[in-house]
């Protein structure tokens, strides 16, 4: 049964302010750490005590801010630590809210950064470009799905954002795959795969002390955003559904005492939030499916527009609907993927309920 357990940082979501430093288990701390212009606001940063007077190992790192770093120092000087005690910071994904103050650590600290393989083979080469051919791809790929093209106004803007948000990442001392244990004293903590979100996102779980840090995978409130793009990975949704499956079997192998995601707050009920979790993608699929009947031939970008959303599309800004959209193309590729629809064309495809027809003999 789903239950909220961190109920000072509930009452702090609902109030729009920052939660408090936390203590969560005896030498396990949540520190949240602000996003700039988000409305998810921060970043639950977890402090994991090691075992021996050894220091400290952190998950996540948070956003390349100033404000950032004095919430993360602050934070750990108040829970008895400064930043040249932490041995370790464990990514669980690429995105710049997650990994961006990771190398600011390590610079400081020395400590080791982790990060899963298939993330950190997205980080660009020593004297590279960084993400040089992104902007060039995303358009091709926008293309295809219907999406009015970007002005030059709106590329320079997209190129800077993503020079800013990843230029500080540099490449991670260990890449932990699934199933790893990395050395940290005092803590039996696992890594476990969980594709969909990002190509490379991991969770941790310790069973002995009951916890699991699900990172963005399974959030209390919302779903996170899966979708197709040209650095998604192929078919993030049913990687998704497929990592959800697995994060809720972990019940079966031990008690699950709390979760500790990324976002939001602490919560009990794994199996049944990620159950609720992709219910709600099911769901989605139904609607697209329904839709398509209604009314055949639309592009991504028509469809999504369509759909229903958390708010009325006409008020739901251009660089968000393009995110959307995004998400309508992994729903897509899904549904294709099990021959319930098929596209036809390419700049744009427009999708048709029914098997993709194929040449006769």
């Amino acid at each position: 049964m789903f239950e909220i357990t961190g109920v000072e940082q509930k009452r702090c979501w609902d109030e729009s302010i920052m939660p408090p430093v936390e203590n969560v288990r005896p030498g396990l701390w949540s520190i949240p750490v602000p996003i700039p212009d988000s409305p998810l606001r921060y970043v639950l940063v977890y402090a994991l005590e090691l075992a021996g007077e050894a220091g400290v190992a952190i998950i996540d790192a948070g956003w390349n801010t100033e404000a950032a770093w004095t919430a993360l120092t602050g934070g750990l000087t108040q829970v008895g630590f400064g930043i040249a005690d932490v041995r370790a910071v464990l990514v669980t994904h690429i995105h710049p809210d997650h990994f961006g103050l990771a190398g600011r650590v390590r610079e400081n600290s020395g400590a080791w950064v982790a990060l899963h393989p298939a993330d950190a083979a997205m980080i660009p080469s020593p004297g590279a470009v960084p993400f040089s051919g992104l902007i060039s791809n995303e358009q091709q790929h926008h293309s295809r799905s219907g999406v009015p093209p970007l002005d030059e106004t709106e590329i320079a803007a997209a190129a800077a954002m993503m020079a800013g948000h990843y230029a500080s990442f540099t490449a991670p001392d260990v890449l932990l795959e699934d199933g790893d244990r990395p050395e940290l004293p005092g803590w039996d903590l696992r890594a476990i795969w969980t594709p969909g979100h990002s190509p490379g996102h991991l969770c941790f779980a310790d069973a002995g002390r009951g916890v699991v840090l699900t990172g963005d995978h399974v959030l209390p409130r919302i779903t996170p955003n899966i979708a197709r793009h040209p650095h998604s990975g192929p078919r993030p949704l049913a990687s998704y559904l497929d990592s959800l499956a697995r994060i809720a079997r972990l019940e079966e192998e031990f008690v699950v005492e709390e979760v500790l995601p990324a976002h939001e707050y602490r919560f009990r009920g794994l199996a049944d939030r990620a159950g609720t979790i992709a219910q709600h993608h099911h769901e989605r699929l139904e609607e697209m499916v329904k839709l398509l009947v209604e009314q055949p031939g639309p592009t991504s970008w028509e469809l999504t527009a369509r759909m229903r959303w958390s708010r009325p599309w006409a008020d739901i800004p251009t660089f968000m609907r393009r995110g959307a959209t995004g998400e309508t193309d992994a729903h897509l590729e899904l549904l294709a993927d099990g021959g319930r629809i098929h596209r036809v064309g390419d700049q744009p495809g427009r999708w048709f309920t029914g098997p993709a027809a194929t040449a006769s003999g």
